[in-house]
């Protein structure tokens, strides 16, 4: 491990990584050491850009390579997702490896004085400890209505090779690590799951805006986090005497997408067919997610990163958090196996964990969303694994968990858990067949 913690530092620092100006070339095979290696201790924090604009990066001494892309004013969008007129940033092969330092929204907004430095120094922290990008971003010129438009930050849009529409983007979560040790919990007049009792503060005044923040009444907890004994990260609040509360941290991207099929603005708040915005806690490292391709090229993106999350997201936000989190992206063509779907492609994305299965339902009624996720629990195994539809039904009332992933983005969403190790022997026949 000393070695490698030694990798890990001089990755964070860039002490011994190289860097090229992204080219079409062929992606080398990514070691596994190698993505491994962006992944780094408490001491190492925080972790500054790799770079400032979209690169190949190469270790000396190691096999392999993966793409980098930061978020700046030049990278991103602010409240609002890629849609088909947006020109990607760079263009990978499928299968390659990318890594993105993402930025949180959190202590950049309009009722936080958009001045990351005045806010997270009010909290304690040291300037030296707060992100370059984050400081970058709400300090350009970049337009944002805080009433109008989505509040999070999206980097992108990555195309993919070969992607065409039909085709279905595999994204797997190979590694998340936090960037700074520290995020922010936020609860906004008008929104969350009790809007109009929550906040229990006046209502914002005329005059708020970035430079009276205060006057908007909004409630943000700052909370800290620390590793545990076992060395996961664990999140810190505290009692009204002072007593720490201490949570477990499950990292994942609440923002994950490709472009939607359309010229037209796309809010970055309400999820769809194409992703974005779906916030499902399962979703974190060792997952996979399918998304529709609806342009040529897929044109993934990513933001709104979280170090934690309960079902519901009741308050409005998570753990919002900055993480530097890794991706492969593998194009499927259409009709590929891989494809959980009997028609060969996907009309809206689909989830997997290494031990589950996790059919998304979408609908800004919670409960036509419950009704969505269970007719795409149905589909997928009556068409992936062989039940007759009734059948189907039966074993999801009684073996299946649905989950609220949130109630406060417009669009709300449920999610199903089907356990994979109840159909080991159909898959074990299936492979047998093969």
């Amino acid at each position: 491990m000393l070695n490698l913690n030694r990798l890990l530092l001089a990755v964070a620092i860039g002490a011994t990584l190289s860097s090229q100006a992204f080219s079409q070339d062929e992606a080398e095979p990514t070691n596994e050491n190698f993505v491994d290696a962006l992944l780094v201790a408490e001491a190492d924090l925080p972790l500054q850009p790799l770079a400032d604009q979209p690169t190949k990066l190469t270790m000396p001494g190691m096999n392999g390579s993966l793409f980098y892309v930061p978020s700046n004013p030049d990278t991103i969008k602010w409240g609002y997702l890629p849609n088909r007129s947006d020109k990607p940033l760079i263009e990978i092969p499928s299968g390659a490896t990318i890594t993105i330092d993402t930025v949180s929204h959190e202590g950049i907004l309009e009722d936080q004085g958009r001045d990351p430095v005045a806010y997270f120094t009010s909290k304690g922290v040291p300037e030296n400890m707060i992100l370059k990008d984050a400081i970058e971003i709400p300090g350009s010129d970049i337009k944002h209505d805080f009433k109008a438009d989505g509040p999070h930050i999206v980097t992108g849009p990555i195309a993919v090779k070969g992607a065409k529409k039909g085709d279905v983007l595999k994204v797997e979560i190979l590694s998340i690590t936090p960037r700074v040790p520290y995020g922010v919990i936020s609860n906004r007049h008008g929104k969350g799951a009790l809007p109009g009792e929550f906040p229990e503060t006046e209502k914002p005044s005329e005059n708020a805006s970035a430079d009276n923040p205060g006057d908007y009444h909004n409630v943000s907890i700052f909370t800290p986090i620390r590793k545990a004994d076992d060395g996961s990260w664990e999140a810190i609040m505290k009692t009204d005497a002072g007593t720490d509360v201490v949570f477990p941290t499950a990292p994942f991207m609440g923002v994950m997408g490709v472009a939607a099929d359309t010229e037209d603005a796309v809010h970055s708040v309400p999820p769809d067919i194409y992703g974005g915005n779906i916030d499902i806690n399962d979703l974190g490292v060792g997952s996979t997610i399918y998304l529709p391709v609806l342009v040529d090229g897929a044109n993934f993106y990513t933001g709104d990163p979280h170090m934690a999350q309960g079902d519901g997201e009741v308050a409005l936000t998570a753990l919002e958090h900055s993480l530097r989190p890794t991706f492969r992206l593998t194009v499927l063509k259409k009709g590929d196996a891989q494809i959980p779907s009997a028609s060969g492609s996907l009309e809206k994305p689909f989830g997997e964990t290494p031990t589950h299965w996790v059919p998304i339902g979408l609908d800004k009624d919670l409960d036509e969303a419950m009704k969505d996720a269970v007719r795409e629990s149905i589909r997928f195994l009556h068409e992936e694994l062989g039940m007759d539809r009734a059948t189907a039904l039966a074993y999801l009332s009684a073996a299946t968990d649905y989950e609220v992933s949130q109630v406060v983005d417009g669009t709300k969403g449920i999610h199903g858990l089907i356990r994979k190790s109840d159909f080991k022997e159909v898959m074990e026949n299936e492979k047998q067949q093969q």
